[in-house]
């Protein structure tokens, strides 16, 4: 992978987020990727468990969302990237969130871990 395909693969993401449906996540991920929501989740395997996790987190394809994008680092098959997402107009709610994705040979997700961070979280004491 190399930082235009990771690019235009996060693109595609949001892009998909923001179709009706879960049919399209077949272009994203592979058939049996992982897809953590948090460091210490438990991972989402295979595309119709990841497909039923959409439908529960999104609001829908007109769910008023930003999305800003970093990509920090790409070695060989895994890239990392920061991203920033606001929600609704006026912002509601927002995020700061790492990325780190395991891409497979045709350039679809095998690994997908998020990092969430949000207003006024504050670390372990």
């Amino acid at each position: 992978m190399n930082r235009k395909q990771v690019a235009d693969w996060i693109a595609a993401y949001e892009q998909v987020w923001r179709t009706p449906g879960t049919q399209a996540l077949v272009t994203l991920f592979t058939d049996d990727a992982s897809y953590q929501q948090g460091p210490y989740w438990t991972p989402v395997v295979g595309l119709p468990a990841i497909a039923e996790m959409w439908n529960q987190q999104r609001k829908g394809p007109d769910e008023v969302f930003q999305m800003t994008t970093e990509i920090v680092a790409v070695d060989g098959d895994t890239a990392v990237s920061r991203q920033e997402v606001r929600y609704g107009d006026p912002v509601d709610q927002e995020y700061r969130d790492l990325w780190i994705m395991r891409f497979a040979d045709d350039g679809r997700c095998r690994s997908f871990e998020e990092w969430p961070f949000w207003p006024g979280q504050q670390p372990a004491a």
